[in-house]
């Protein structure tokens, strides 16, 4: 027996035998199109990783920067705080000479010359110079004028004659001014 077919299933019987080359000719435009989607998305997330890695070497520069400068903030503060401190002591160090200049007894004299020198020890330790400006010239960035004299014969204009209060100073920076007399 013969099976009778209709126009309707021979067409799709023609089709059916060109079907896989049909399937491979549509393959390969769906392939074409995944295999773009893929470099694109990859394209993308090499651009997104190289996005990713320049901000996180930028806050890592940052951090660096910040952690650099409040380092060395803390460390002035320190040293300004340490400073003050000692700054407390300039007075004591006046009164000190002053007892020299007054004490007539050798062993108590003795006395306040080795408190004098151990405070001396603690300046110089801490980078502190004493400003003694007799007979220079006046300098007003580290002495503060009291009094003005008319200057003897010897004497130059605008010299310091007497020293009031020694002055102090550290690295630079006046931490007392020196009070002076100038010869005018």
């Amino acid at each position: 027996m013969k099976k009778q077919v209709s126009p309707k299933q021979d067409s799709e019987t023609e089709c059916e035998g060109a079907a896989p080359e049909a399937r491979e000719e549509n393959k390969e435009p769906q392939e074409n199109a995944e295999l773009a989607a893929a470099k694109s998305a990859l394209e993308k997330a090499k651009a997104d990783a190289e996005d990713f890695k320049r901000k996180w070497y930028s806050v890592t520069a940052e951090y660096e920067n910040y952690r650099r400068r409040t380092a060395g903030e803390s460390a002035k503060r320190y040293k300004e705080g340490r400073a003050d401190v000692v700054k407390g002591l300039f007075p004591i160090a006046d009164n000190l000479e002053r007892a020299l200049a007054a004490c007539k007894e050798e062993g108590t004299r003795k006395g306040i010359e080795m408190v004098k020198a151990s405070f001396d020890k603690l300046l110089e330790a801490e980078g502190i110079t004493v400003i003694d400006p007799k007979g220079e010239p006046f300098d007003a960035e580290k002495h503060e004028a009291i009094a003005a004299f008319e200057g003897k014969e010897g004497e130059t204009s605008g010299s310091v004659k007497e020293v009031y209060q020694k002055g102090y100073e550290q690295n630079g920076k006046v931490l007392r001014f020196a009070q002076v007399t100038v010869v005018k």
